[in-house]
């Protein structure tokens, strides 16, 4: 028996085709453009802190076998490729893992919608205020499309940074290349094929892949919106179709998933505000354990050998991400590894009282009193949480005297209810700025970003992110 074929009526695609084409810089918001901008700021201090890194030397020698362009890389001297400076750009936005995090849906909606928007905008000249509308316009449609599955697509095997941001891309490459509503809709049907697979298999041991994953995102959502624009005709049934997103990604727990959110209130609830910045180089599920290991180690001077057992009390979902396998997790080998090692991460808040990216480096990733701790670690599913919505974590200290030191974080720092503030954003930029650059020059970049409603060529603004010549 044969389907019925699919009603020629308004779609969900055609929705948020609709909503890209109309929206306009003064229907944001302006607590919504001002926490944009502060998110802009982040992501471009981290790209800058990012290109000292192993991977960022390797991944610019890879691209460079394609040749050179036009198009700029932020932090550094080479340009690239339009498509290639997005992979580049993504790479080292998301390659340290200290960007920020749509909670609802365990998506990294800047290091993906950011180096899309930067290039493409460059290329058109566009405004900076036409910039931040389709950066929001890109992280805003993504995060709707990723609360559908909340962190179903996490728990399947499925990084949704690149699965399902390249929808938003598709929308805001499309838009700053002129496109028409018809031709956004095309453009995500024809994301649904080329959307990066972004598998999870990288956590299993700790591989490179997840580093890709936005700049990935970025070229295909471009390449479906350029195909779009020449007439190539995508399937319109992006979301909802018998093989949609939710439908061939999730299996049978998308019978569960609710389509409404991506289009309810379109242009009067904004998702972006559940986008949460990084206060510790760390997988997000990490950041209440470490803030709450950092307010033992302040109320009581920790020492390795006065403790007895370390238990985290944890969402269950956070284990496979950040404690198992218990022994890797122990004894992290490499400074990504780190990053997602919640035993190392409560160890270094406990004994050091920080977590910073110096912490991410010898010789503090093998000090035997750090390792001592990670050792006596264990974890236990917490009963309070409310995950998604808050990412809690609580530690619990037992020592040899038989004292116990605990401390509760029920939401995590970052989120909208309890959020970092401008000035400490501020101070994270100024941070991984200058540990490439002068204080003068990255204050300079601070205020071109704080004011970007100001700049008129995006070109201009994307050669001043770029290291000088």
């Amino acid at each position: 028996m044969h389907d019925a074929p699919p009603s020629a009526g308004p779609v969900i695609a055609d929705t948020l085709s609709e909503f890209a084409v109309r929206l306009r810089y003064e229907d944001i918001p302006q607590v919504i453009r001002e926490q944009a901008k502060h998110h802009l700021l982040d992501i471009v201090g981290i790209c800058h802190a990012a290109t000292e890194n192993e991977f960022a030397g390797k991944t610019l020698a890879a691209l460079r076998r394609f040749g050179g362009g036009d198009s700029d890389i932020i932090g550094m001297r080479e340009r690239l490729s339009l498509r290639d400076s997005m992979l580049m750009n993504g790479a080292l936005a998301h390659g340290i893992d200290y960007d920020d995090t749509y909670l609802p849906g365990g998506l990294h909606p800047t290091a993906a919608c950011f180096p899309c928007a930067l290039a493409v905008g460059a290329q058109q000249q566009v405004s900076g205020r036409e910039l931040l509308t389709a950066y929001i316009l890109g992280a805003e449609t993504a995060a709707r499309i990723a609360r559908v599955a909340g962190t179903q697509f996490l728990q399947i095997g499925f990084h949704p940074t690149g699965l399902v941001a390249a929808f938003g891309c598709a929308l805001l490459a499309g838009r700053l290349l002129g496109a028409n509503a018809q031709q956004l809709t095309l453009a995500q049907g024809i994301t649904l094929s080329v959307a990066p697979c972004s598998s999870r298999e990288y956590s299993m041991d700790t591989a490179w892949n997840k580093r890709i994953h936005p700049g990935a995102a970025g070229v295909a959502g471009v390449n479906s919106a350029v195909l779009a624009l020449e007439g190539f005709v995508g399937t319109r049934r992006v979301y909802e179709g018998r093989y949609g997103l939710y439908a061939i990604h999730l299996g049978e727990a998308a019978k569960h998933c609710d389509p409404t959110p991506i289009t309810d209130r379109l242009g009067e609830h904004w998702e972006f505000s559940e986008v949460a910045i990084k206060p510790f180089p760390a997988g997000q599920m990490g950041i209440a354990c470490i803030d709450a290991a950092i307010a033992i180690s302040r109320r009581e001077r920790i020492r390795a050998a006065d403790v007895k057992s370390i238990t985290a009390l944890i969402p269950k979902q956070v284990i496979p991400i950040m404690c198992e396998p218990l022994e890797k997790r122990r004894r992290p080998a490499t400074e990504y590894a780190a990053q997602f090692s919640l035993p190392y991460q409560i160890a270094c808040g406990l004994l050091l009282g920080r977590f910073t990216l110096d912490e991410l480096e010898e010789p503090t990733l093998s000090d035997p009193d750090l390792l001592d701790l990670t050792a006596k670690f264990a974890y236990e599913i917490d009963p309070k949480t409310e995950y998604p919505k808050y990412y809690s974590g609580e530690v619990v200290v037992k020592l040899h005297d038989g004292r116990e030191l605990r401390h509760r974080e029920h939401i995590n720092r970052g989120a909208a209810d309890h959020p970092v503030t401008a000035p400490e954003i501020r101070a994270k930029f100024m941070d991984n700025a200058q540990r490439v650059m002068p204080k003068a020059r990255a204050e300079a970049i601070a205020d071109s970003l704080l004011n970007l409603e100001r700049v008129t060529d995006t070109r201009q603004l994307a050669r001043s992110l770029a290291a000088p010549e």
